[in-house]
């Protein structure tokens, strides 16, 4: 009696884990057909080369075969019953996947109850993957892993710290995976302390610890662990780097740069990044060009929008589209967080058409919900209230769903427009969305919009009603409405609520504060608010402009007196050609 087996020789299939990856979809069902019987069998089959088939056809859908397959074996191991639960919980097909494992004929090891397990945890039926846990009768390391894993994915450290204490015998996938939990809810001592615990570490180990320890601040105490480390990989110098330069070190981030043995896009990124972020955009630039010169790194999109954003922040529009005709010929065309950096810069930039046109034609013909909020923020930024309103409306009717961030540039663009009703019905539409949290940003806005529009006492309202819900930056929007539209008496109870708040760090609020005492004419109030800001050594930043001449960036800042010369030599040569009309004030 011919074999179904007999056709499945001759197919000379591998089954090589590696190798079966390179079998298409087409190919698995030609298989399929070869290995779905024809008549009765009573050969002894290879049960091994049937997992392998088994296996084969449900990584590529064929789960059906599979089973035909299955159930044709007149042998069959634990594998051959893994194999096939496996893949109906990989195919999302749990009920069929459990009347499996319930079968009594059915043969199960600590694989089998992990398969059900996690594919439970991946279908986000936790109560079911508990309960099998709790039924398993030897739990394998791979099972506790895997809790604990989902426990901390889903925010549940305490759970999984319980699970990780019960624990029998770990191993350094349970430890990494605690630490790792532990730091991104930032309890990063207790991180430290599970660390030192450790009597096996890996590169893995030290990099969570040291990524995490940066990332809250602990910048210092991270160096000190890199420096005791065994061996380090990319990872580990990139960790450091980028804790240095988030943390504002910018010379000790750029000096390990230097040391750091085998850069790559990372590292490059990690130190534009962190120049842009803290202001010095020309230093980015420049370590853009020099990434670019070296040949051995090419940019990724995180590299292009850290530098699309130094453009930004001196309104660099030359370099801005040097960088779009660069990016034009990269893959990171089809980038939406690219697109979204490019039409960001060309909106801080002054050319919001060109922002537009980045939008329309955009560099592919998918757009995400980033791309829409860029948009409607670029409108917001040059006060384009109606143009950010068609663009909200148009991104309903095709049917996207606003966030947080698009009602906060849709109601900026209202209150920067003078759209008072406007913005008032979006902030309604708003807070009827269950869905989405009015955020402090939102009232700022509100508060904007009536200070604006001149009705203060609107504003200060809101402001009562929210109660100890309200921040220093609402408060201060609705002092600046006060201000403007000269109303003493709603502006001196906000100024009395600020001072009383807390505004240590804050120059801004002093700033404000003093200048409407000034406005009220109240000198000694507005001196005192001052020597408070002194005592506490605040000052605020200065006001500043600059100008592209040459390609190089001239900064004149209010009281800065070092281009003194120069404009005393911009003064001459005006007088020198008669234009007397724009002569500076002899005195």
């Amino acid at each position: 009696m011919k074999s179904v087996y007999s056709d499945f020789y001759g197919a000379k299939f591998h089954c090589d884990p590696l190798l079966r990856l390179y079998h298409s979809k087409a190919e698995a069902q030609k298989l399929s057909k070869l290995l779905i019987p024809r008549r009765d069998y009573s050969l002894k089959q290879d049960v091994a080369r049937a997992n392998c088939t088994i296996t084969c056809l449900c990584e590529h859908g064929k789960i059906r075969q599979a089973r035909k397959l299955f159930e044709v074996m007149p042998e069959r191991d634990v594998i051959s019953w893994t194999a096939l639960i496996s893949g109906y919980m990989k195919s999302g097909l749990v009920g069929e996947a459990r009347e499996l494992f319930d079968r009594v004929d059915a043969e199960k090891n600590g694989v089998t109850w992990t398969a059900m397990i996690s594919g439970y945890l991946k279908m986000k039926r936790v109560a079911e993957a508990e309960k099998l846990f709790h039924e398993m009768p030897d739990k394998n390391v791979v099972a506790w892993n895997t809790m604990i894993e989902w426990y901390v994915q889903s925010g549940e450290i305490d759970q999984a710290l319980l699970l990780f204490e019960r624990m029998g015998e770990r191993n350094i996938l349970s430890w990494n995976t605690v630490i790792s939990g532990l730091v991104s809810c930032g309890r990063v001592e207790e991180a430290r302390g599970i660390f030192d615990q450790m009597s096996v570490r890996n590169v893995i180990s030290w990099n969570i610890l040291i990524s995490g320890l940066s990332r809250f601040g602990k910048v210092d105490e991270a160096r000190l662990l890199f420096d005791r480390m065994p061996e380090r990989s990319v990872v580990s110098w990139n960790a450091m780097i980028t804790g240095f330069m988030q943390n504002g070190e910018l010379e000790k981030g750029r000096r390990l740069f230097d040391e750091m043995p085998g850069k790559n896009v990372i590292s490059w990124t990690a130190v534009i990044s962190g120049y842009t972020q803290h202001g010095r955009s020309e230093e980015a630039l420049r370590m853009f060009y020099e990434m670019n010169r070296s040949l051995r790194v090419r940019p990724n999109e995180g590299t292009f929008a850290s530098v699309l954003g130094a453009c930004s922040d001196f309104a660099g529009l030359v370099e801005g589209l040097q960088l779009h005709q660069v990016i034009s010929k990269t893959i990171y065309q089809e980038s939406e967080f690219v697109i979204s950096s490019l039409m960001n810069m060309y909106a801080k930039c002054g050319v919001v058409a060109m922002a537009r046109k980045v939008f329309d034609s955009g560099l592919r013909r998918c757009r995400d919900l980033v791309c829409w909020n860029s948009m409607i923020s670029a409108y917001a930024h040059h006060g384009c209230g109606r143009d950010a309103i068609i663009v909200f409306e148009e991104m309903r009717r095709r049917g996207f769903k606003p966030n947080e961030v698009t009602y906060v540039g849709l109601l900026s663009a209202c209150s920067y427009a003078g759209l008072v009703q406007e913005g008032l019905d979006y902030f309604e539409m708003l807070t009827r969305n269950k869905s989405i949290k009015v955020r402090e940003e939102h009232y700022t806005c509100i508060i904007d919009l009536y200070g604006r529009a001149g009705r203060v006492k609107e504003a200060f309202e809101l402001m009562e009603k929210l109660a100890g819900r309200a921040s220093v930056n609402s408060w201060c929007t609705l002092l600046l409405g006060c201000k403007i539209h000269g109303n003493d008496e709603i502006g001196k109870q906000v100024a009395e609520k600020l001072m009383d708040e807390e505004t240590e760090g804050n120059a801004g609020t002093y700033a404000l504060v003093s200048s409407l005492h000034a406005a009220r004419g109240k000198t000694t109030k507005a001196g005192m608010v001052k020597l408070r800001m002194k005592q506490e050594g605040l000052k605020k930043q200065p006001g500043c402009s600059w100008i592209d001449v040459g390609n190089k960036f001239h900064v004149f800042a209010v009281g800065d007196r070092c281009n003194e010369f120069l404009i005393f030599n911009l003064h001459e040569k005006m007088k020198n050609i008669g234009d007397g009309d724009m002569l500076l004030d002899s005195e």
